[in-house]
């Protein structure tokens, strides 16, 4: 009787142990791939806005009575989704779901836009706004980066559509490449706030489009994110989230690192940014959570969720850390079942995000 008793109980502990394994790995089993049900859903958001004129912020400074102008007089292409840099990661949205699904239902739709916003003239009046004196730190560096995103994804599609929008927006994108190459030496400081002047967002994304066509402006940024970052050792990952923040200082400056550094070099340098962290990422990540919605500032923290789990992705790959895939997958899923198209305060941008997250998992 006794031995009967053993066996089951050691069956019973087998299954139980199976279970519990199962349990714990199966979040980063279960990847979160980007499916057409989350380009229709995604892409309304976008769509409905990137010619939406208002609610509108500006942001510029007033040389005289002549600025005062509608928005879609003074940013033709990027006059919609409430902001400028909005407007334009709001175009990389659409960009982006059309090119990973040539079949996409509302493909004529988009691209009809597309063509209405990204003519060469449109594009020349965007120059002209940056040329003014007064612009000169016009969406510095957040906005530059996203333009340079969306110009990233329009050279690497082999499609003639995109070669076209790519060739109107040329004008633009020299003269955002020519800003970085003018500020990034000037800028003795890094910015590590979690809003939109963190210099380690802006100089990730510039990186990712400079390898590509830019490998003058890719060396300088290398450069600057060694000078800012290399002997930066513990990172106070528990301070955050700040109460208005879309990004992690903490993570941003990791993912930067991890394209700038060798894997060898990488894996130490990240043990001293963030002890204990390769370790045990849930320990020192808790999920945002917003109280309101309707608040632009509190919505912040939905779009931290989204950029907190691409950054883990990415460094999750890099460093084939399943538990760091696993939290990112929780801190997307957390903030995407909540998306809300009521609620313009993050229905205007939150979606570029999200998309964003779904391609690095």
């Amino acid at each position: 009787m006794k031995k009967t008793i053993t066996i089951c109980t050691l069956i019973f502990l087998f299954i139980a142990c199976d279970k519990e394994n199962k349990t714990a790995t199966s979040p980063v089993l279960n990847r979160i791939e980007l499916t057409t049900e989350h380009a229709k859903f995604l892409s309304h958001f976008a769509y409905d806005c990137i010619d939406q004129e208002y609610p509108n912020k500006l942001g510029q400074v007033l040389e005289n009575a002549q600025d005062l102008k509608e928005p879609s007089t003074l940013h033709p292409s990027f006059y919609g989704c409430f902001d400028w840099h909005s407007s334009v990661h709001g175009h990389w949205t659409l960009i982006n779901i059309i090119k990973e699904f040539p079949d996409f239902e509302h493909r004529e739709a988009i691209l009809k836009k597309l063509h209405i916003s990204l003519t060469k003239e449109n594009i020349a009046q965007e120059v002209a706004y940056f040329d003014a004196v007064s612009a000169k730190n016009f969406e510095r560096t957040y906005g530059w980066a996203w333009l340079l995103k969306v110009a990233e994804v329009l050279n690497d599609w082999e499609d003639p559509e995109a070669k076209m929008m790519a060739q109107n927006l040329q004008p633009l994108v020299a003269l955002i490449e020519t800003k970085y190459a003018e500020f990034l030496p000037k800028l003795k400081y890094p910015i590590r706030v979690g809003e939109h002047a963190n210099t380690a967002f802006g100089l990730s994304f510039a990186l990712d489009y400079a390898r590509k066509y830019n490998p003058a402006l890719a060396q300088l940024i290398v450069e600057k994110a060694n000078a800012y970052y290399l002997n930066d050792v513990n990172c106070p990952i528990t301070w955050e989230p700040g109460g208005f923040d879309f990004l992690s200082p903490c993570l941003q400056e990791a993912a930067l690192m991890q394209k700038v550094l060798s894997k060898e070099a990488f894996t130490p340098w990240l043990d001293a940014f963030l002890p204990g962290f390769r370790e045990n990422p849930s320990k020192l990540l808790q999920l945002a959570e917003v109280t309101d919605r309707s608040d632009g500032k509190l919505a912040h923290l939905d779009g931290l969720n989204y950029s907190r789990a691409w950054c883990l992705f990415e460094l999750g790959k890099g460093l084939n850390n399943e538990q760091m895939i696993a939290l990112g997958r929780k801190h997307f899923n957390h903030s995407y079942k909540k998306m809300d198209s009521g609620e313009y305060a993050g229905a205007h941008w939150l979606a570029s995000f999200a998309l964003y997250a779904l391609l690095k998992d």
